[in-house]
């Protein structure tokens, strides 16, 4: 059908200039002409992943391995959107059906591999399996009161056994105050002093006819950016940023599963980080904002203050411009407070 690998065409050069929508439209179009194409449903599939609809990447994935179970391309296509989807180990079984019909491909091969190195991490990424939990909760005032509740220790033991349900998890108090104890550092004093500084509310408004919202401005877009933000500042592995703008996600829509295990992944990552001290100066001090800090001769003589004196520490986070200096320091990993 020469109409059929012309919209096909069309929609390759629009997906390889970043036009999604356009390619989109082409492949769809295609499809309508030609539904058992399986070509046509693993382009559109790769054409929703690079728009960042998963599910429906993942739709186009498994409809290409049901139209063509012996082409590996489709098999690569389905686990790749489990990926994005957080579905790991629905994605390892996918790449091992492709394996079954082509042995030798090389992405099939490499997406297995990639599958059972995270999966092995995963294993290691659940700070309430750590050996002395209780001990550590019991010792830290945040969380010795919350033991008494049988409740606490319930949901503490849930997490324990299935981390994966952490993510449905962070909009308990209890559970930022225990990552915050686990992790060594506060998940929620932003959180506190964004709500201590919230001004009353405003008078009602006069009935006036609102214009309906420009499309960058409703809910679903701006939750959609924050994702793809975080998931940027994630790649960076500047966990810290991406964990605030994970949480904007969330605040828009607190169920966003794509939202809640970024927080998680990140909240993981910066738990399991085994970076030499080295490492951790040379990555801070390339960067613009840390060079400035460390130069500036009055920040330095706080720093050395708050070595010989930590009770010194509390003076200087009272001043605003200090304390966002500090907070700096700390994100990048060149100073801790226990």
């Amino acid at each position: 059908m020469e109409q059929v690998n012309e919209l096909k065409e069309k929609g390759n050069k629009a997906l390889s200039a970043g036009n999604i929508n356009d390619a989109l439209q082409c492949y769809s179009e295609a499809i309508k002409l030609d539904p058992q194409n399986h070509v046509l449903y693993s382009n559109r599939s790769a054409a929703y992943a690079k728009k960042g609809d998963y599910q429906k990447a993942y739709e186009d994935g498994c409809k290409t391995v049901d139209l063509k179970p012996d082409w590996g391309k489709g098999y690569s296509r389905k686990a790749a959107a489990l990926e994005f989807l957080n579905r790991f180990e629905e994605a390892k079984q996918t790449y091992e059906e492709g394996l079954k019909h082509e042995a030798n491909n090389p992405q099939l091969k490499e997406g297995l591999q990639n599958m059972e190195s995270r999966l092995a991490e995963r294993k290691f990424m659940n700070p309430f399996n750590m050996p002395n939990l209780y001990q550590k909760l019991e010792s830290d005032p945040r969380t010795r009161a919350l033991l008494n509740d049988p409740t606490y220790r319930v949901l503490i033991e849930q997490l324990r056994n299935k981390p994966s349900d952490l993510g449905t998890k962070l909009q308990d108090p209890r559970i930022m105050t225990t990552l915050s104890v686990l992790l060594g550092f506060d998940l929620g004093g932003m959180d506190e002093e964004e709500e201590a500084a919230t001004p009353p509310p405003p008078p009602p408004p006069k009935k006036e006819t609102k214009p309906e919202p420009m499309e960058e401005d409703l809910p679903e877009n701006k939750k959609q950016g924050y994702t793809r933000k975080a998931a940027a500042l994630e790649a960076m592995k500047d966990y810290t940023k991406a964990m605030d703008v994970y949480q904007k996600a969330l605040e828009l829509d607190s169920n966003c599963k794509e939202a809640a295990d970024g927080y998680q992944r990140c909240m993981m990552a910066q738990y399991n980080r085994h970076d030499s001290p080295e490492d951790v100066k040379r990555r801070a001090m390339a960067d613009p904002e840390v060079q400035q800090i460390m130069s500036d001769p009055a920040m330095r003589l706080i720093l050395e203050q708050m070595q010989k004196d930590p009770q010194a520490l509390s003076e200087h986070l009272k001043n605003p411009v200090i304390a966002q200096k500090i907070q700096k320091l700390m994100d990048v990993g060149l100073i801790a407070i226990r």
